[in-house]
């Protein structure tokens, strides 16, 4: 049986007639409704890369002809070239405003077609019936607003795409096989046939294949992909162990307890999927201006129509009149005036180490008023390091590291790495032991000059018959500081204790602070106890802290802040991390950490320096306050002029009418404001940095 990506049901694999081949390994769905979902996304941005592909190629000579080159039956070949960008590629806008017609309502489709159908008419009218309708043509306007809008669209899907990329790396985590004792004997079968209650062998290097509980062996687990955890976990028996964590040293059998949708690993991609779907997209300024300027713009422009028709002025006048109202009205400047600015921040977001995929988190990050951290890897390094050297009976501490550094020599653990690191940034020569014996989730022993090196934690020292009742005050000391103490014996006598734990990165503290000052609460998340979390978050100066979370239930504390009223963006680095990132108003990524934390990000720090959290978010407010400017730029001239295009000042000025060319000088100032104002956003300077 194999397991639906998008609902998460059982496909019998010989009888599935939905499947699709993804990076080597074939995928079942339930239904075609569960295929289409999960492929929607890859056509959608295939059908807009053809759609912008096309409307640019065209465009480039309706430029050429419109402002540089001469050529006979201009107007003509404008038209020829033009009209299928305005019906083809600019069909979607013709539906979307249908759909809003249907709910009665306007948005932005609304105005493009509206503003960019009445150019076109326009032009074509002057183009065929030159006699009749004279002026100049905007054939060139149409082709590039279409082409600009459809560009931003294919931004904001390619940003989709990386969603959807992020489930399928989920996907990708879970072994394939797993080998299991079945009837006495072991064998290899596919992790769809895993059943609860299998016992499952899993070697030292190798994937834990499924939830499940140990039952026989001893060993320390990588756990960090899933719990965010920097330090690998003891397992012995009764311990439970999850799937898609990592088996570092001893050799494990598990008992599965959770096997296919039921797995914290099938968990966590179905918040990400849920969190993805049903966060609605942000309501757009222009939309909200649309719904009521468009229907408003309409209605003069027909009421004008009438109202000269019946003054006995004629259907050829009545008729320029509204078109004139459409064309001063047109949205040339207001479809731009929010894609220029997001294009604008978004390359200074660039400049400044920060990837924000699409004008979406563009607009939402100013409203934020809380970030949740992850704690491991995104606040802290994410990996073990000396704190701590103690010694004792007099040994001095290079000694105690460099006795410790000789046992841990060659040490895959990350706690042995970590102290041979320090002694290696300490110049200690560390020479070569033999006779290595490593307990997994104890210690190690060694034998160097004639005796033994013990290193390890409480049981490991007292199984070799050292009393340690005297160290209990320092080893507690450093446990609630959210360390993990090494005792160091040489011989038949303890020498000294090492701490080891995971240090806050550069510059955590003070991106906490300035967030502060910019009245947003800081919250801190972490799968840790209490007691390291309490000591981490003072350390960076976080009152409020959620500890004990599990990866599935990190998604679920966001919504609970949200539910009370907050704009959350949550930052993180890790698998862990995701449902949180795609539930959050905004998810803010490190650039060091795992694909499908980056992919789930609306916004990534590429230089892995929380600082840019805080300009991130001035970046927006910043931002957002040009993309107001560029509205009231928008409808300045616009609004100003409809007026004058109803031919309502030649009551009081005899022959005095805004024929179509003004209104579309009117529409062209307009946009060159919007855009020379979106330009003038490069002067931007972070606050934040020195």
């Amino acid at each position: 049986m194999a397991i639906d990506p998008v609902c998460g049901m059982h496909v019998d694999e010989n009888k599935a007639i939905y499947k699709k081949d993804v990076d080597g390994r074939t995928i079942y769905f339930c239904s075609e409704t569960c295929l289409k979902t999960y492929e929607r996304p890859e056509v959608e941005l295939k059908n807009l890369k053809i759609l912008v592909a096309f409307s640019s190629i065209v465009s480039i000579p309706v430029i050429l002809i419109s402002f540089f080159l001469e050529i006979p039956n201009e107007n003509l070949i404008l038209f020829l070239l033009s009209t299928p960008v305005q019906f083809i590629a600019g069909f979607r806008f013709y539906k979307g405003t249908l759909d809003a017609l249907k709910v009665g309502t306007a948005n932005m489709d609304t105005l493009i077609a509206v503003g960019t159908s009445s150019a076109w008419l326009y032009s074509t009218l002057v183009t065929f019936l030159p006699n009749i309708f004279q002026g100049e043509v905007y054939f060139d306007a149409t082709a590039v607003i279409i082409t600009l809008i459809l560009t931003g669209k294919l931004l904001e899907e390619i940003a989709k795409g990386k969603a959807s990329a992020a489930i399928k790396k989920l996907m990708g985590l879970q072994p394939k096989t797993a080998r299991v004792i079945r009837n006495g004997d072991e064998a290899d079968v596919k992790i769809e046939d895993l059943l609860v209650d299998d016992i499952v062998i899993v070697k030292p290097g190798e994937k834990i294949p499924v939830d499940g509980v140990v039952i026989e062996g001893n060993s320390s687990v990588d756990e960090k992909m899933i719990t965010g955890e920097s330090m690998p976990v003891s397992k012995s028996v009764n311990d439970e162990v999850i799937g898609a964590t990592i088996n570092k040293s001893g050799l494990l059998k598990i008992k599965a307890t959770k096997v296919g949708r039921d797995t914290v690993l099938a968990q966590i991609i179905k918040i990400v999927q849920e969190a993805l779907t049903v966060k609605a997209p942000i309501q757009r300024l222009a939309d909200k201006v649309s719904s009521y300027f468009v229907p408003s713009v309409i209605a003069i422009a027909i009421l004008s129509f009438f109202a000269w028709l019946y003054a006995g002025m004629g259907f050829i006048f009545a008729l320029t009149i509204f078109i004139t109202i459409l064309i001063i009205a047109c949205p040339c400047a207001l479809g731009i005036a929010t894609p220029t600015a997001i294009l604008v921040g978004t390359s200074l977001g660039a400049n400044n180490g920060i990837l924000i995929k699409g004008g979406k988190a563009l607009e939402t990050a100013h409203k934020l008023t809380a970030v949740v951290f992850d704690k491991t890897g995104t606040l802290t390094k994410g990996e073990p390091a000396v704190t701590d050297v103690k010694s004792i009976n007099r040994t001095d501490e290079s000694n105690v590291l460099r006795l410790a550094a000789i046992a841990e020599r060659g040490s895959e653990h990350p706690l042995g790495e970590a102290i041979v690191k320090k002694a290696e940034e300490m110049k200690i020569m560390i020479p070569d032991g033999n006779n290595y014996e490593t307990v997994a989730g104890k210690g190690i022993q060694v034998r160097y000059l004639n005796k033994l090196i013990f290193v390890g934690n409480r049981i490991f020292m007292k199984e070799h018959g050292f009393k340690i009742d005297e160290l209990e005050a320092d080893i507690q000391k450093l446990e609630e500081q959210g360390k993990t103490a090494v005792i160091v014996a040489f011989g038949n006598m303890i020498v000294g204790i090492i701490g080891i734990a995971d240090t806050l990165k550069p510059y955590s503290k003070d991106a906490v602070q300035q967030l502060k000052k910019m009245k947003i609460d800081v919250w801190m998340i972490t799968g840790d106890n209490p007691k390291t979390a309490q000591f981490i978050a003072k350390e960076v100066g976080i009152e409020n802290v959620m500890s004990e979370v599990l990866p599935q239930d990190k998604s679920k504390k966001v919504k609970e802040l949200q539910e009370k009223g907050y704009r959350v963006a949550a930052v993180g680095d890790g698998i862990n991390d995701a449902p949180m990132l795609a539930q959050a108003d905004i998810g803010i990524a490190i650039g060091s950490g795992t694909d499908v934390a980056l992919e789930t990000g609306d916004l990534v720090l590429i230089k892995d320096d929380l600082r840019d959290v805080v300009t991130s978010i001035d970046l927006s407010r910043y931002t957002m306050r040009k993309i107001k400017e560029n509205l009231v730029l928008a409808f300045v001239y616009n609004i100003a002029g409809i007026p004058i295009a109803t031919g309502l000042l030649t009551v009081f000025i005899p022959g005095f009418l805004l024929n179509p060319i003004i209104a579309g000088a009117a529409m062209a100032f307009s946009s060159v404001s919007v855009v020379g104002n979106s330009l003038l956003m490069n002067r931007y300077k972070t606050k934040i940095k020195s």
